[in-house]
């Protein structure tokens, strides 16, 4: 959770106040919340993990907290299909950096794809560059969901 001056861990503090944001108590304990777990959580989630630790945080604090924290760029938000906005770390000291999600329509279980190879990586330089020549149009980022069903709702065996 914060530190008890709810200024936080440095490479944080520099990076939200470089985009003109006090760091406040709700602010860092939900980056706090987010920084610590490698689940795609929603605002109740994150709710719940802060509300514990800071009783006087209420849902609405961090419905729009979150939003602040997405428009920096600070926490990506994803809709895996579910109907709830989930969120994650954008970077950090615990960010496994660049990935795509495998997303199972069956039991909602969401995996982190990292292990791209070589092929995938070329694939994916030759369609943004293509995209950029074609519409003029500079990428900056990306986000990949693949969905289908993990190997236990495919029921094989």
């Amino acid at each position: 959770m914060p530190w008890k001056d709810g200024t936080g861990p440095p490479w944080l503090h520099g990076k939200f106040k470089g985009c003109g944001y006090r760091m406040t108590i709700p602010r860092q304990g939900i980056l706090d919340v987010l920084n610590e777990t490698a689940d795609h959580l929603s605002a109740e989630d994150i709710y719940h993990k802060v509300h514990g630790a800071y009783p006087s945080i209420g849902l609405t604090t961090v419905y729009r907290t979150l939003e602040l924290l997405v428009h920096t760029g600070l926490v990506y938000r994803f809709d895996f299909g579910d109907g709830r906005a989930r969120y994650e770390l954008a970077e950090g000291p615990k960010s496994i950096g660049h990935h795509h999600h495998l997303v199972c329509t069956g039991c909602g279980r969401i995996i982190d794809y990292t292990d791209f190879i070589e092929e995938e990586i070329e694939l994916l330089k030759q369609t943004e560059k293509g995209l950029t020549k074609k519409y003029k149009f500079r990428v900056t980022n990306h986000l990949i969901q693949f969905y289908g069903l993990c190997e236990a709702c495919q029921g094989t065996g």
